[in-house]
């Protein structure tokens, strides 16, 4: 399993151009790249490229096509803007010459303000009280609301606690890019029981709203909540808050529902890896 922060630092190849290289053991685990590591990586790709004293607000990715989990990622960085307190950035994640992964990101330097948190939250109790996921991820997870396999589809928690599974540098922006990675975990619509609809599918676009700094080498709670399906596309929000209930992100996602049974075997094996009984 690759160490997370070494898999989110990036090579620079010229100005503005970087590669990201690609978790060694993803090519047994997963048929293409987790749409967290692209997200985190072009986040990082960014930063790289912005005064050292502003920290990403927010970020708005488009998942384009499938990446490669055997070949490594170029990601091209354009400098859209600089201003007096804010800058932005657009990256493209690239392999063979094929955008996978489109994104803007905005970055601003610290200022005082008014400090309002209206994001509903349900709680999560003890992260240290619940069973372990077993994940291909460079990550910890303990399910609030456990996954489930059943009725030919696999459903995901809506509420999980999450945290990398080794200590982090004390850089806000390590961190930041570290909840990129978490944020794409998890399914707003794997709790959702409506005959017809799909639990799940391919994300399709995301953004996050990052707001207080927080430690993701700690247990933060994830919480997902569907918003609207139609159009065989399900919108869902997010948050992510660490034990002292600090908000430390908001992030809305799109994810393709088109309503497809798997195979038996596959959802054997799935079970099978996280060790739950699968229904019909």
């Amino acid at each position: 399993m690759a160490d997370l922060a070494a898999l989110l630092e990036l090579e620079v190849l010229d100005r503005d151009l970087f590669r990201a290289a690609t978790d060694p053991t993803a090519a047994t685990s997963r048929q293409s790249l987790y749409g967290g590591q692209v997200a985190a990586q072009a986040l990082r790709a960014a930063a790289m490229t912005v005064p050292a004293d502003r920290m990403p607000h927010s970020l708005h990715g488009y998942f384009l096509r499938p990446g490669q989990v055997d070949r490594p990622v170029l990601l091209h960085v354009d400098r859209d803007r600089d201003g007096g307190s804010f800058s932005a950035r657009h990256v493209r994640a690239v392999q063979d010459g094929e955008v996978i992964f489109s994104m803007l990101a905005s970055f601003h330097a610290p200022e005082e303000g008014v400090t309002l948190d209206a994001v509903p939250t349900r709680g999560g109790g003890d992260p240290e009280g619940l069973a372990i996921r077993p994940t291909p991820l460079s990550i910890d997870v303990r399910e609030v609301t456990p996954t489930t396999i059943g009725g030919g589809q696999i459903r995901h928690s809506d509420r999980l606690w999450v945290r990398v599974d080794v200590p982090l540098a004390d850089d806000p922006l390590v961190h930041a890019r570290a909840v990129a990675y978490l944020s794409d975990l998890g399914s707003g619509f794997g709790q959702v029981d409506v005959e017809g609809l799909p639990a799940g599918g391919p994300s399709i676009d995301h953004a996050i709203w990052f707001h207080e700094p927080i430690r993701a080498d700690d247990w933060l709670l994830l919480e997902l909540w569907p918003l609207k399906a139609g159009n065989a596309r399900g919108l869902y929000h997010g948050s992510v808050r660490d034990r002292s209930g600090a908000l430390g992100a908001v992030f809305a996602q799109e994810m393709l529902l088109r309503h497809r049974l798997l195979p038996p075997p596959m959802l054997d094996r799935m079970a099978e890896y996280l060790g739950v009984a699968r229904t019909e």
